[in-house]
């Protein structure tokens, strides 16, 4: 799969978590760095990853953000990375100290939504802040079609 380019001009999008939409309450987006180390540029820019399982978390003082799948770059076997190690990302203190602070007082998730390049061709992974939607209960709607239905078989039985 070759990366695409995206709604907004110079951005090529690599990989985009359309789940994170469908599950989650987007309140916050934030644009953060991402820490790669040798083989995992060259993969990238082959448009190879995927974020669809994966979440951020602060520990000690950094966001990290854990799961990306990353797969190995084929031609460099010897210097490869593991494909799902756990990545820094580079935020300002005050975006760290933003993004502990919705999570630990308000209770909000860090979603990555997007993983590309910019402009001037740096990996760049979109964060947002998020709450959970409340699913639909569906035994609910189930138990109300089971009786609508056990209604008109006894109404027809009575008939």
């Amino acid at each position: 799969m070759a990366p695409r380019k995206g709604g907004d001009p110079g951005r090529t999008i690599i990989s985009d978590n359309r789940k994170a939409r469908f599950n989650f309450e987007i309140e916050d987006t934030l644009e953060a760095g991402i820490e790669l180390k040798g083989t995992e540029v060259k993969s990238l820019r082959n448009g190879k990853a995927n974020i669809a399982e994966s979440y951020a978390a602060e520990h000690k003082g950094e966001i990290w953000i854990y799961n990306v799948y990353i797969p190995e770059y084929l031609q460099a076997n010897r210097f490869n990375h593991e494909p799902r190690r756990p990545r820094k990302l580079l935020l300002h203190k005050r975006e760290i100290g933003k993004l502990a602070g919705a999570v630990q007082k308000d209770g909000k998730t860090i979603v990555p939504l997007k993983l590309y390049f910019n402009e001037q061709g740096r990996a760049k992974l979109e964060l947002a802040l998020a709450r959970g939607k409340k699913l639909h209960d569906k035994r609910e709607t189930e138990k109300k079609r089971d009786w609508q239905r056990e209604k008109s078989r006894l109404m027809k039985n009575l008939s």
